[in-house]
């Protein structure tokens, strides 16, 4: 399985990184975690096919982690001639703000029949939703988003890939990380603790809770990015838009 880094970044734009977005390729599926608006930019930076992807797994409904979908959709429906279901899952309402979304950018594009079938899936929380091969299971966390913000514990091919979404600390972590193979954990911060988003001093002294194999950091604000040099690399990763990991 492996894991392309589509973007990293933050709602700002800091480091000139792409809005958050992570390709995952198995043996039985192809999908995305997360869809930030510049994700069609990364995909084709990348050489990578939005064609390829089965399924979207959204971790909370926040323009830099959904508003990606319209261009996927037009793509699919002017570029790529997708034919086979393209499966979006998300918080309760996904489809309802996918919806409205689309019509605000590119109003009329869903008048009428797609060539292919367009599936809403909406989580609940800590309940198993197997889709296209890939088992995810959401966790509520804390980061008002006029949705429920999840993050989300993926089960693919015998690994275990999870990803806090955009949260303040919330114990729920601890589970979503254990024993997982790659825990991607948000960072927007380096020691500025705040009720909606992570940061690095928060994360290395809760380190010993997660159980993680590996951890990588990502979604880094202008301060965190100053801060990387401080980082203990012995226990942690950074993400770059770009960087592909074999699990």
């Amino acid at each position: 399985m492996q894991l392309t880094v589509v973007g990293c970044g933050d709602a700002f734009g800091a480091g000139s990184r792409l809005q958050t977005s992570f390709f995952v390729k198995s043996e039985t599926s192809t999908f995305l975690i997360d869809c930030g608006a510049t994700t069609l930019v990364g995909l084709n930076r990348l050489g990578l096919s939005p064609c390829d992807i089965d399924t979207v797994f959204l971790s909370h409904l926040h323009g830099d982690h959904f508003a990606g979908l319209p261009w996927l959709l037009i793509h699919a429906k002017y570029v790529g001639c997708r034919t086979r279901p393209l499966v979006i899952a998300g918080p309760k309402g996904v489809e309802g703000r996918f919806l409205t979304l689309t019509e605000a950018l590119y109003p009329g594009t869903l008048n009428g029949e797609l060539n292919f079938e367009l599936v809403f899936l909406e989580y609940t929380p800590q309940s198993e939703l197997e889709v296209n091969g890939v088992t995810v299971t959401p966790f509520e966390v804390h980061h008002p988003s006029n949705a429920p913000p999840y993050a989300l514990r993926f089960d693919i091919d015998g690994k275990v890939v999870s990803f806090t979404g955009d949260t303040g600390w919330v114990d729920v972590l601890t589970v979503v990380a254990r024993d997982a193979d790659l825990f991607i954990s948000e960072c927007f911060q380096y020691d500025v603790t705040m009720p909606m988003h992570l940061d690095y001093k928060t994360i290395d002294a809760n380190y010993d809770r997660l159980h993680a194999k590996r951890v990588l950091l990502t979604h880094m604000g202008e301060e965190m990015l100053a801060a990387c040099d401080k980082v203990d690399r012995s226990r942690f990763e950074l993400a770059e838009d770009g960087r592909v990991i074999d699990l």
